[in-house]
């Protein structure tokens, strides 16, 4: 019987020696369970696409496990799930790897998305693998009594690609089920083989099922894209069905009174920030509805060089208008804690001066006005109002800038361009700028987030400077910058 259980145990050894080889190594145990905005792993491992799920009062943020910009396993990725979960935004749970690499064919465990039916879990996703030589993505998918601990169900993969659609491209399943059938319904990222414009061939390929094991392949729900549309999301909320998906990098949505359209455009894209990355959604408690996504990371840590593939993780919580367009706002659990605000002295300069309320105001009409503050942390939370006071060209702030602001990152609002850069990444259509406007400002390590009147975000990846100094400016106009506020993060 020692003999038995000693062979078992070596036997038992290997085959989870094997595993641990296929796929990179992951310890829950030593991750941050506190504030998991702008988060990511230790142990140089970095947060890819993001796959939001809300049940039961349990937030659980899905995520692709990176551990070299995409590089691994022959530049296939060698992603895995990872999975946080937390009921109030605030504390986490880390859990183990709860979708792996235990095949040697499996390259990647790619993106997807789960679902819970009649008292399991569903995870979705696609494998990315070499079939005759040639890189594919595949359907695969595992189930789950805990929404943790799930098995992949055979055969693996269940859906090669549907005729007419790329098998190179073929991945990303984004999943629900109708209720009233029983059917389950896949939005699959795809490319048309032969579309009518030939540089429009990316499509959402709509399959639907009973029994997970013959599928119907319907008209797609999305067409006539220039790429293909990655990353699906599909989600109603009240009343308002949205479609959202990825061109490029940039997320995209399109909204309707019906399930799979026609859809419209909405007013302005409050998802689409340039360097937050596969933006999907989920429920949350009191009828919210919060967005994880990732940031990129900067190649060669240099302000001006291109994204590379995982970086940290980044939150936004969703508004929704009466037309149904969505906004984006800082969840308010999720604003790092801070120290007391600075006492700080703001010296004028330009066309500038303090009123009697110790605001700042900046009136030029031949040119530039500007003030500054010196001694500002580089890690900090900036609050404050800007009232433009008459028509204006610009307005703005240049952070962790140096004496002349010659070294910043300049934060520009152009009321008439309804555009607003941080450094060299920008947002458009955004309203409101030629009017009193809030602006909270987190400075973190490399990153820069700011929220703008509670309706729209911006963030960028900024390595390199590190200045004290934050100028305030503006061009051809009279502005008041008001109620300024900077306080310290405190240190994780």
């Amino acid at each position: 019987m020692k003999k038995y259980s000693l062979f078992l145990s070596i036997l038992l050894a290997g085959i989870s020696l094997k595993a641990q080889k296929l796929g990179v190594q992951y310890d829950p145990t030593i991750q941050s369970t506190k504030n998991l905005q702008y988060w990511r792993p230790k142990g140089n491992l970095f947060v890819g696409d993001c796959m939001p799920f809300y049940r039961n009062g349990v937030f659980s943020m899905y995520w692709l496990l990176d551990s070299a910009h995409h590089a691994s396993l022959g530049g296939l990725g060698g992603h895995q799930w990872a999975l946080s979960t937390t009921t109030d935004l605030k504390t986490w749970k880390q859990q183990p790897v709860v979708l792996g690499i235990d095949e040697p064919w499996e390259k990647s465990i790619c993106t997807g998305s789960v679902v819970y039916y009649k008292n399991k879990y569903y995870a979705f996703y696609a494998t990315r693998l070499i079939n005759d030589g040639k890189v594919n993505e595949q359907l695969s998918y595992a189930i789950s009594n805990d929404g943790i601990h799930f098995d992949k169900q055979k055969p693996n993969p269940f859906y090669t690609s549907a005729p007419g659609y790329s098998k190179r491209d073929f991945r990303d399943p984004k999943v629900f089920v109708d209720e009233k059938t029983g059917e389950f319904h896949l939005f699959v990222s795809s490319w048309k083989e032969n579309p009518t414009l030939r540089h429009a061939g990316g499509a959402l390929v709509h399959m639907v099922s009973t029994d997970l094991k013959n599928w119907t392949v319907l008209e797609p729900v999305l067409t006539g894209q220039g790429s293909v549309p990655e990353c699906a999301d599909y989600f109603l909320w009240n009343g308002w069905y949205y479609l959202v998906y990825g061109d490029n990098g940039d997320t995209y949505y399109v909204q309707s009174r019906h399930p799979y359209g026609p859809w419209q455009e909405p007013e302005y894209q409050a998802l689409n920030e340039s360097w937050t990355n596969v933006a999907k959604t989920a429920a949350f408690k009191n009828g919210r509805r919060i967005e994880g996504a990732w940031i990129p990371w900067r190649n060669q840590a240099r302000d001006n060089e291109g994204e590379r593939f995982g970086g940290n993780m980044i939150f936004r919580e969703l508004t929704q208008g009466v037309d149904g367009t969505l906004s984006t706002r800082f969840p308010a659990e999720m604003i790092p804690e801070t120290g007391a605000p600075l006492k700080l002295s703001i010296k004028t300069d330009v066309d500038s001066k303090l009123d009697a309320m110790k605001d700042l105001v900046v009136n030029t009409v031949s040119g530039v006005g500007s003030a500054h503050l010196e001694n500002v942390p580089v890690n900090c939370r900036i609050t404050l109002e800007i009232d433009p006071a008459t028509s204006i060209a610009e307005y703005g702030l240049y952070l962790r800038a140096d004496q002349d602001a010659d070294r910043a990152y300049r934060l520009n609002f152009s009321p008439n361009d309804k555009t607003v850069w941080l450094g060299n990444t920008g947002i458009r259509a955004v309203d409101g700028l030629d009017k009193p406007v809030k602006v909270d400002i987190i400075m973190k390590d490399d990153l820069i987030d700011v929220s703008i009147g509670g309706k729209r975000c911006i963030v960028n990846r900024v390595p390199e400077q590190k200045g004290g100094y934050l100028w305030f400016y503006a061009k051809h106009g009279n502005v008041k910058f008001k109620s300024i506020k900077i306080s310290p993060l405190k240190e994780d």
